[in-house]
């Protein structure tokens, strides 16, 4: 049976009335109760008034508003989708934590449930529903964009609790004042929400900035209160989905290259539909810790945090723990290992790099998918034998022993894997280049007052600023807690004192080395975007045009191996890099701002220069070529690394 055939006898023997027809006969209760809530109405004349429009004008329109995007729960519908969804997921077996959903379902009978997911891929809005249904939660309501909203599979979406929602409303004030009111009478009738807190699928394999329209009108549902009333309440629930591999992870890269996204329309779906056919592993959904919603805004009104900057603050929040929750794969590992070599491997040497991985995970109690032994060998060469089955890696077995690297054009891929893990590693990485800058310091160096540690310690605050558009980090307090932690890791008991001789010895023998195999991705990319704009002197900057001259010479720079990596050249990475020179003033033209770009890219050469001097440290050696016209200048003799791999 074809692609096109399947879906369409899945989704018709889910209707349970007209193909055509959008709604249910009646309208869904939400919406029967706001066209006859008073609150509402006069939120209604409100509106027009400020509008300068007829109020039957504006009820209208919102009421139009409000039938576009309801949703309902039919039981035969939902039934049909659920048996869709097995089908689209026949590619992977789904493996949930039952310990996670058993303590969930216990909130679920006393409280609404607000369900932020991760977004990695189309499926999400098909685990999550099936996995809570297949448990009896109470039913889910899940928003989804509007460009989803196919013909024939809207309609049967609909019926399964799916709410349709338009992306861009900054003009349509109307139909945000509609949607603000649907959501707070769901959450008035205790429904159950999902949402992905990113706002859309990330593009790199790791969480992409939070999002704040859904997650406002949630804080302002739980904040109101009518005629003394206590206002309702949510439990927000963190749930993170994470992929052994993604058939449509090759589609975003091409995006991340410059490619035009493909429209979804019937034939996208078609196409997505016959890429399941091909099996690629496991699927995991685990569950974070859930807090009450509106307990936390009392919590940061009382830190004098409101508005919006309390908004952000929940978003955060939120970010963190699905960053928590989210399981380390082998695929991420086994990504994260040929990567950082970027040639090819044995399974000896991928198991010498992941060895020191697995024992620092198990140190941070870091949860690993599957609860996999990332120390065996044959779960080892089962991940390398998958990837390569998928074409992101390539074997070699003429010779003594088979060898695997990452294939052409497949760098974006398998750092789009290794990514799902990154957030775990990206603060001990930081405390690796803390360690190399006070190993560095001259004899004669003028200290501050803390002496070498608080040297390491602006570092470190040096590197989060840099990244903090790439990476979630916490506060500043909860940062340098962290920092404590992974200084103890890597240092141990009973250090007191920091000097550089110290520093080296502890470099040289901490295990594993991060630095480069994290953040050198990051720093390459960003020092293609700092290049370029400093190549523009005081000039003025357009956006576009700088993205593009970034993609072209980042090309050239790859080919040259002045970036250690293919996977740097990235429109995702190049618009991040993007955010952080316009955060620092670098994108308006004026005298003076040459020579702020040229520190900008000068302080980014020096980033590249210490995290390849921690990969030398580690026995990764790549050679690249500083684009640095410059004479580099000479490192401190560092002491002979002890034998890795």
């Amino acid at each position: 049976m074809t692609a096109v055939r399947r879906i369409r006898e899945l989704a018709t023997s889910s209707l349970p009335r007209a193909v055509g027809e959008r709604l249910p006969a009646a309208p869904p209760q939400e919406v029967t109760e706001l066209l006859q809530d008073e609150r509402f109405r006069a939120a209604v004349a409100e509106a027009a008034a400020e509008q300068g429009r007829s109020e039957d004008e504006v009820w209208s329109e919102v009421e139009g508003y409000l039938h576009e995007m309801s949703a309902a729960h039919d039981d035969r519908a939902s039934q049909g989708w659920a048996r869709m969804g097995d089908w689209f997921l026949r590619a992977y077996d789904v493996l949930v934590d039952e310990d996670q959903m058993h303590q969930l379902r216990r909130v679920d009978r006393t409280h609404s449930l607000a369900l932020a997911f991760s977004h990695r891929s189309y499926l999400d809005g098909m685990v999550i529903p099936n996995v809570l249904m297949a448990r009896r939660f109470s039913p889910t309501y899940t928003f989804g964009g509007a460009n989803l909203n196919l013909p024939l599979i809207g309609s049967v979406a609909s019926r399964t609790g799916l709410i349709f929602i338009r992306r861009s409303t900054q003009e349509i004030p109307v139909y945000r004042l509609a949607l603000r009111s649907y959501i707070r009478q769901m959450v008035t009738n205790k429904r159950n929400l999902a949402w992905s807190i990113e706002g859309g699928r990330t593009r790199t394999g790791k969480l992409r900035p939070p999002v704040h329209g859904i997650l406002k009108y949630l804080t302002d549902t739980v904040q109101s209160r009518e005629e003394g009333d206590e206002a309702p309440d949510v439990q927000v629930v963190p749930v993170s989905v994470v992929y052994d591999q993604l058939h449509e992870v090759s589609l975003m890269t091409e995006e991340s290259r410059g490619a035009s996204k493909t429209p979804e329309d019937w034939r996208w779906l078609v196409r997505f539909a016959r890429l399941q056919r091909n099996r690629l592993g496991r699927a995991y959904l685990t569950v974070g810790e859930p807090f009450s919603l509106r307990a936390r805004m009392e919590e940061l009104a009382a830190e004098g945090v409101t508005g919006h900057q309390a908004v952000e603050r929940v978003a955060l929040d939120i970010s963190h723990r699905l960053n928590r929750a989210t399981p380390v794969t082998v695929t991420a590992i086994v990504s994260l290992a040929i990567l950082g070599a970027d040639r090819a491997l044995t399974v000896d040497e991928v198991l010498d790099t992941v060895e020191p991985l697995a024992s620092y995970i198990d140190a941070r109690h870091w949860p690993v998918a599957g609860a996999a032994d990332l120390r065996d060998r044959s779960t080892i060469r089962r991940a390398l034998a998958e990837l390569s089955r998928s074409g992101v890696l390539t074997a070699y077995d003429g010779g003594t022993e088979p060898v695997w690297k990452i294939g052409d054009d497949q760098h974006l891929v398998a750092a789009f894997y290794r990514n799902t893990v990154i957030h775990i590693l990206v603060e001990r990485a930081i405390g690796e280049l803390a360690l190399l800058t006070v190993s560095e310091l001259e004899p004669d160096a003028e200290l501050p007052p803390g002496g070498e540690l608080e040297v390491a310690w602006e570092e470190a605050k040096r590197m989060r600023d840099l990244l903090k558009f790439e990476f979630f980090f916490p506060s500043r307090a909860g940062f340098e807690d962290d920092l404590r932690t992974e200084l103890h890791l890597l240092v141990g008991e009973g250090v007191t004192e920091m000097t550089p001789t110290t520093a080296r010895e502890l470099l040289v023998t901490a295990r594993p080395h991060l630095a480069h195999l994290v953040l050198r991705p990051f720093l390459d990319a960003y020092l293609v975007v700092a290049d370029r704009l400093a190549d523009r002197g005081d000039g003025p900057v357009d956006e576009d045009d700088l993205l593009a001259d970034s993609l072209a010479v980042g090309q050239q720079w790859a080919l040259q191996r002045r970036v250690a990596s293919a996977e740097s050249i990235s429109l995702e990475l190049f618009r991040t890099a993007l955010s952080l020179a316009r955060h620092k003033g670098l994108l308006e033209a004026g005298e003076g701002v040459g020579t702020a770009r040229e520190a900008f890219a000068a302080e980014l050469r020096d980033s590249v220069r210490r995290v390849n001097i921690i990969g030398e440290i580690a026995g990764d050696i790549v050679p690249v070529r500083h684009p640095d016209p410059r004479p580099e200048p000479q490192a401190q003799p560092q002491p002979q690394p002890q034998e890795t791999r």
